[in-house]
């Protein structure tokens, strides 16, 4: 076993069942939260992730707990009065918008796993919702001193308040991080009219050793010291996108401790994220999210269903992983 392969991973955020309204009317049930999705999709990708979240004694948190620990999840969870909920209203290009039953406190939370954490994750509505948020972030300082931070605000505009103080606490965690991961919708909400690329190198210049900004149908782009890289999306017919982030971040978490990229060792000098193998780790997480659009809900790949995209992709000149990816100087 590689140290790759027995890198600790901790996620901390929200795990809560998704109640979809689907375009066509009907109504179910699912278990998410971004977070929570996030680790899942480690999980099934061969890692053995542990999440720190809140839940409740009921029969909603006793199936997010049973979805969790079937794909290797190993859940330490704060008792919540009950589990949350989000009800997700789904248009028909798949699209979903949100409404939330949620609070969010992690007082009394057992820490002893992100002690020898080698790669923390954070993001979404744990990172920005009190009391949580606060008691996240002193996690989040505590833990850097050993491990890697990963981090995607996936931002909630739902549960916004008060968007000043959002963005103040998205900066600090991104200062903080080593990896960023965020979409464009993300972006255009924390510096609305700047350019995307713009502010993904001024991210990388405060400090993270990568960020990435996932484009959608556009694909992606990531900024490292050496300069500015783009990949196309993959094209596939999408049945909604649901967990469609947090599989590619997923899949960039497992790439970048792949490349020995967990642990706080190579803080500085970026090691362990050569942009020379970048490429991969993108285009593999791509083909992640595309995976997990093709069908309902946050169904995240099994490791061996990302192999086999692979193969099938592999040497084909008309795949959808055209036009080839470009590295080039920072602006």
């Amino acid at each position: 076993m590689t140290a790759a392969d027995a890198a600790r991973i901790v996620v901390v955020g929200e795990a809560l069942v998704d109640i979809m309204h689907r375009h066509a009317g009907a109504v179910d049930e699912a278990p998410g939260g971004s977070p929570a999705n996030v680790a899942l999709a480690l999980g099934r990708l061969g890692r053995t992730p542990a999440l720190i979240t809140r839940l409740g004694a009921d029969d909603r948190g006793d199936r997010l707990r049973r979805w969790l620990s079937s794909s290797g999840v190993a859940v330490t969870a704060v008792d919540a009065p009950r589990t949350a909920t989000a009800v997700a209203r789904l248009d028909e290009s798949g699209a979903a918008s949100y409404e939330f039953d949620l609070d969010w406190d992690l007082d009394g939370v057992d820490t002893a796993e992100l002690t020898t954490a080698d790669l923390v994750h954070i993001g979404s509505v744990g990172a920005v919702l009190e009391p949580g948020a606060s008691q996240l972030m002193a996690l989040v300082r505590a833990a850097r001193k050993g491990a890697t931070i990963t981090y995607d605000p996936n931002i909630r505009p739902a549960l916004v308040n008060d968007p000043a103080a959002v963005r103040r606490r998205v900066a600090e965690l991104v200062d903080l991080a080593d990896v960023v991961k965020a979409s464009d919708d993300d972006v255009r909400w924390l510096h609305p009219g700047r350019d995307i690329v713009d502010i993904a190198q001024e991210w990388q210049a405060r400090g993270p050793a990568l960020v990435v900004v996932t484009l959608g149908a556009d694909g992606a782009i990531a900024v490292t010291a050496d300069g500015l890289l783009a990949i196309p999306a993959v094209r596939t017919p999408v049945v909604d996108t649901v967990g469609a982030g947090d599989t590619f971040m997923g899949a960039l978490i497992d790439g970048v401790v792949g490349l020995g990229g967990a642990g706080a060792r190579g803080r500085r000098s970026g090691d362990g994220i050569p942009s020379s193998a970048l490429e991969d780790v993108l285009t593999r997480a791509a083909r992640a999210a595309a995976i997990t659009v093709s069908r309902p809900g946050a169904d995240t790949p099994l490791a061996a269903e990302l192999a086999a995209v692979a193969l099938t992709f592999a040497g084909s000149d008309l795949g959808p992983m055209t036009p080839t990816p470009r590295l080039s100087a920072s602006r």
